[in-house]
């Protein structure tokens, strides 16, 4: 049995020793690279946590004291820990997910995976815990560096250094690449004395000595004054030059560290020390992303930040190579705009190559502008270059516009601000779960006056729909995409005057591009085309025949939408975002305001977080299925099921009270 297999709760790590605690860092790395190489994860970043993540589980009392990771993906080794070892279906449909889950321990809090939201938690739970009278509760933040760039952090820091008395210990996760360790044989002597002088420096009797002499100096004369000044220019410039802490020293935070975070015993020497103090600390860890993973560590782009089903002895992708990616396309297209318009910039927040702009990036570095994990500021900069004559594409992952809607709505829209945002994983993403399923965006774009929204079916339209969004100069458009890899190209028989595209008819009338024969329109919205075509083709064996169009911008309606509705007995919107206030629910509104009553269905996610897995299973789960949406559409159009399609000339109109109970 190893020493992994003998942990079942944080408390069990207590009865290690120290050569103990060695080998069982070593053990969670192999079974790290093992595990996850099997299953696909995020890799890098946990494997950079090791060390860090015992020592916070030595220290600390999980659950009685709060642990909070940010952003999730880096508590793979607190899930070991705290008595989850079966790795095996991590992240898959059923299985463990990949961030921290309510539903499987009580020593998991926080579920989003949304970046820079830790330190407002741990404000939270401090403050309801002092209140509460359970102040002598700890509340522990990892936060990694990455996630210091959002706003959120620093007006949280500004508020929880405002109370000395709660108990909120900031684990600053310090992995950037760009990080050297001093050389030297002084440099060793300072480090060698550094947790001492931090152990003096949290003490309560060091902070009470250091406030009895400040008020005295400064109570005291000019001389007395003037001296408090001296000596406290000198210590600030010397703990700046010690380490890099004075900008939390500013907002009032005791600071401690740098610590090597691949040190346990040094992590648990820090982390006591500021358990001790009982107030507000910052511990401050530098560690490597892929420590003890050769392929990882030689990863230039993200040291494995996140892999597929990998070779765990070479790192290699084992994986079966598939088509090209929205985001590769994309990627190429952008950079394609960029060289033939030099008013093109690219903007993201800390995803330039996930979201593809590197290639933009390699051959126009000044034109690409990387915020940090900071969506708001991002938008509103990008208001900003729109004014100053240059036209922004913001590409960011769907599920992180959310942060961004209200500089979206008043700094983009309000000012007709020539904007394009590119929204990438747009609708069921798979096995990062809930937080990361880009479902809400076309709900909230709908209630933004003048927005354009496109969403394109395949990688043609893909192309064609983001070069007409740049042309878009007095208005924001929107251009969102699924995640993976782009099916095969779905032609159209006919391109209507607004640009809608009508790609399968199963009736033989025509008149003037109508189809007064047909019984079902069914607009299909982005990538749900081929389930479109797909229900198309069911209804059809039933004698039902249907128009299947693409609006391709379904911001706004266009007019072809409307008219094309009048001549057909039921209207199918099928949409990969949730139902309420989505594409569907904003074409019902747009054909009683033109006059029309044809009945219209809505079919997309539910308002309902949904959980990992694979986008097939995902959508197969809510109903999202060729057979699922079939079966609901000849049910309608026979009359036992609402919406009821309008009735053949002659029949009667069915009604509510003539419903069987099914």
């Amino acid at each position: 049995m190893g020493l992994l297999e003998t942990i079942a709760h944080p408390r069990d790590l207590n009865k290690l020793n120290d050569a103990q605690m060695e080998a069982l860092a070593a053990e969670i790395r192999e079974f790290l690279i093992s595990n996850v190489s099997q299953t696909g994860g995020h890799l890098g970043p946990n494997l950079g946590v090791v060390e860090l993540t015992l020592a916070i589980h030595r220290v600390f009392d999980s659950p009685r004291d709060s642990v909070i990771f940010d952003t999730g993906h880096q508590s793979y080794v607190h899930k070991l820990v705290t008595g989850r070892q079966d790795f095996s279906t991590l992240r898959q449909q059923g299985g463990m997910s990949g961030y921290p889950s309510r539903a499987e321990s009580v020593h998991d809090i926080v579920e989003s995976s949304h970046a820079s939201s830790s330190l407002s938690w741990a404000d939270g739970i401090s403050r309801a815990r002092k209140l509460n009278g359970e102040g002598d509760r700890y509340v522990v933040a990892v936060i990694g560096d990455g996630a210091l760039t959002g706003g959120m952090t620093w007006e949280a820091l500004n508020n929880i250094a405002a109370d000395k008395d709660r108990r909120v210990i900031i684990v600053v996760n310090d992995n950037g690449r760009s990080y050297a360790p001093t050389v030297g044989g002084l440099a060793d002597y300072l480090a060698s004395l550094r947790p001492a002088i931090d152990h003096v420096r949290t003490h309560k009797k060091y902070e009470a000595s250091m406030s009895w002499g400040k008020k005295r100096l400064q109570d005291g004369n000019v001389a007395g004054q003037f001296v408090y000044k001296s000596l406290h220019a000198a210590k600030k410039g010397i703990k700046d030059w010690w380490a890099p802490q004075g900008l939390f020293d500013d907002l009032g935070l005791k600071y401690v560290g740098p610590v090597d975070g691949h040190d346990e015993k040094a992590m648990e020497a820090a982390l006591t020390a500021a358990k001790n103090y009982g107030g507000p600390v910052i511990v401050h860890a530098f560690t490597q992303k892929g420590r003890g993973y050769a392929p990882a560590r030689a990863h230039q782009d993200d040291q494995f930040h996140a892999v597929g089903v990998i070779d765990p002895e070479t790192g290699i992708s084992v994986e079966a190579p598939s088509g090209k990616s929205w985001t590769g396309v994309f990627g190429e297209e952008i950079a394609q705009i960029a060289a033939e318009r030099p008013d093109i910039v690219g903007i993201t927040g800390a995803m330039l190559i996930p979201v593809g702009l590197q290639k933009f990036a390699d051959r126009f570095p000044d034109r690409v502008i990387d915020v940090g994990i900071a969506e708001q500021h991002a938008l509103t900069m990008a208001a900003g270059m729109a004014f100053g004559g240059l036209h922004p594409v913001v590409a960011i992952y769907a599920t992180f516009l959310n942060r961004g809607f209200d500089q979206l709505l008043m700094d983009v829209a309000l000012h007709k601000a020539g904007v394009t945002v590119v929204l990438d994983r747009a609708g069921v993403t798979g096995p990062d779960g809930a937080s990361h399923h880009g479902m809400w965006d076309m709900s909230m774009l709908q209630i933004i006056p003048g927005l354009h929204l496109a969403a394109p079916r395949d990688a043609v339209r893909l192309r064609e729909e983001l070069r007409e969004a740049v042309a878009i100069s007095d208005a924001p458009s929107v251009v969102r995409y699924s995640k993976g890899t782009v099916g095969p190209e779905i032609k159209a028989i006919e391109r209507l005057r607004d640009g809608v595209d009508i790609l399968s008819r199963t009736s033989d009338a025509v008149s003037n591009g109508t189809h007064p024969d047909s019984d079902v329109l069914i607009v299909s919205v982005g990538a749900m085309s081929e389930l479109a075509l797909d229900v198309a083709g069911r209804i059809k064996a039933q004698g039902i025949t249907a128009t299947v169009v693409d609006p391709r911008w379904v911001m706004p309606v266009p007019a072809s939408i409307v008219q094309l509705a009048s001549h057909h007995r039921i209207v199918i919107v099928i949409e990969d975002g949730v139902r309420a206030g989505g594409v569907g629910s904003r074409i019902r509104q747009e054909l009683r305001a033109a006059g029309v009553d044809t009945a219209l269905n809505e079919v997309g996610l539910p308002v309902e977080f949904l959980d990992h897995g694979t986008r097939g299973e995902v959508l197969e789960r809510v109903g999202l299925t060729g057979q699922r949406v079939a079966q609901d559409v000849v049910e309608q159009v026979l009359g036992t099921k609402v919406p009821f399609a309008r009735p053949l000339p002659g029949h009667p109109a069915p009604r509510t009270g003539q419903l069987p109970i099914l």
